[in-house]
This record gives C-alpha cells, structure tokens and sequence, in this order.
C-alpha cells in the first residue's frame, strides 16, 4: 500500500475541445474586435434589404404601424395584385431592365477589354495624353452632363428608345482603367509577341490569347455594370417618358403620388425586382473568386 506522502505524478493536461481558431480569440480578446467590425457593417447592410422582404408581406396598416412588424406576414399575394392593378405592366417593366442591363454589360465589357487592351500593350503617339484625358472624365459630376445628354438622345431621335439607356454606356472611362490596369500586370508581352510571330492576327491576339486571361477582370466589371444599369433611375427618368417605356425602378417610383401610398406593393415589387441581382450575385460570386484563386495559382 502506497504511502499518503508519497508525490503523485501531475495530471496531464486535459486537450482542448474547443477549435485552435476559438481557443486563440478567447486568449486574446482584441482578435474579436476586426470581425466584430465587418459583422457590425454586414448588418448595417442588410437590414434595409431584409425590412423590404419583411414589409412585402404585410399590410400598409402593419407596416406604419409602431413598432413595425419584424417577421414576415402573408399578404404578399395581395401587394402583388394591389401592383398589377396599379401598374398592369410591371412585369414588361422588370424584363425591359433584365435587356437594357445585358445588353449594356455585353458592349461594355468588348469595348472596354478593346480599349484596355490597347492602352496596355500598345505605343502610339499621345497615349498618355488620350489616356490622362479618359481618366479626367471620370471627375465631372454626373449631373453636368444631364442636359447635354437629353438633347443628344432628342437630336438622334432615340427618347422613349433603349438605346437611348445602352449605347451611351457601351464604354466607361472606369472600365477603360480596370482593364489596361488587368490586362498589363496579367497578361505577359511575351505571350503576345509569340502570338504575333505565329501569324495571328492583332484581334486573334485579343480574342484568343488575352480575352481568357482576363476572366476575373471581366466578371468584376461584368458584375458592377449590370447593377449600374439594372438600377439606373436617373438615365431611364431623362429619356422614358412613355409609361410603356419605363423601367422597373421607374414604375415602383411612380407609385408614390399624391394619395396613400402602397408600402406593401411597393415593397413587393422592390423584393421583386432585386432577386435577379441576388441570384446573379450569390451564384456569380462564387465563380468569380475561384477565377481569381486560379489565377493566383497559376501565377
């Protein structure tokens, strides 16, 4: 029988059942602070988005009411009729946007990818100039131009028109910029070079060589110019003035008159009208981080 003054061996140390990543925050407190931050501003983000899916389903008494409702309701299906009713169109509304964004964001990212192109791999005279005076209409406000605008889209004949809303964005000055700015750090002068010494023509080059290097690039600019014209009020508000013509973000404007407002239809057509962004969003984003991981890879 052992004795009691026997010492005893130190009891091992119990392993941790908490993650490696958990066990360090809760040793140091300050590593909560940086996501503490972006869970506040995701937040912050998406009220807004979830009050409209929330108010969407509920009655304009529910919605005024105080406190305002926090979970969903069911009169969805009747905000829905109390919009078709007030603007039977809707429907040819969201689809006239869905046209004027894709068509918008197809020119956009040729031109844009022609234009980079050039500026990145090609000398001429007054590159820098023609370069510099690009990137310098990017500082005038948006509204200098309003006037100009409509009376350019009147003397062409295109008001009430959808070109008038995609051709004078086929090429913008900022997505000029992302992509000379890509296309020179990505794309190496070798490969092009080699490419012309094979024989292939200089829009063989862009087309087969440089286009499928610059996926990430385009999905970026691809992404951005689809929400820009997708939610374009002002533009469509210069140019629409048939009824016929509006987009969507101008029928859900036009409900607001003089009378009771429908929150609830408004806010169904807004909840409406933002599930094609997030489709695109959730299921694009994905692609488009794997793209620039691969690229990271490759090198």
């Amino acid at each position: 029988m052992l004795s009691s003054s026997t010492p005893m061996a130190p009891l091992a140390a119990a392993p941790s059942i908490l993650p490696r990543h958990v066990a360090r925050w809760l040793r140091n407190p300050v590593a909560w602070v940086p996501y503490a931050l972006v869970l506040a501003g995701a937040a912050i983000m998406l009220v807004p988005f979830y009050f409209m899916f929330v108010f969407a389903t509920h009655t304009n008494t529910e919605i005024m009411s105080v406190p305002p409702p926090l979970w969903f309701g069911d009169a969805f299906f009747d905000n829905l009729k109390t919009l078709l009713a007030e603007r039977p169109h809707f429907w040819r509304s969201l689809l006239l946007s869905l046209w004027i964004a894709g068509a918008a964001t197809a020119l956009n990212l040729f031109f844009c990818s022609l234009g980079g192109y050039g500026f990145a791999m090609y000398e001429f005279p007054g590159k820098q100039t023609l370069f510099g005076g690009l990137m310098a209409t990017m500082l005038l406000p948006a509204f200098v131009g309003m006037i100009p605008f409509v009376l350019l889209m009147k003397e062409l004949d295109w008001l009430n028109t959808t070109r008038a809303l995609i051709v004078p964005g086929a090429c913008s000055a900022f997505g000029v910029f992302l992509m000379r700015q890509y296309i020179g750090s990505a794309v190496p002068r070798e490969l092009v070079e080699a490419a012309r010494m094979d024989g292939c023509s200089e829009f063989g080059i862009y087309w087969r060589v440089v286009l499928p290097l610059i996926g990430p690039a385009m999905g970026t600019l691809g992404l951005v110019t689809f929400i820009g014209a997708y939610n374009n009020f002002v533009g469509a508000l210069l140019v629409m003035s048939d009824v016929d013509m509006f987009t969507a973000p101008l029928v859900l404007r036009s409900l607001q008159g003089t009378g009771q407002t429908p929150w609830g239809a408004i806010s169904a057509g807004s909840a409406i009208t933002v599930l094609p962004l997030l489709v695109l969003f959730i299921f694009y984003s994905r692609r488009l981080i794997e793209g620039l991981t691969a690229g990271a890879l490759k090198g």
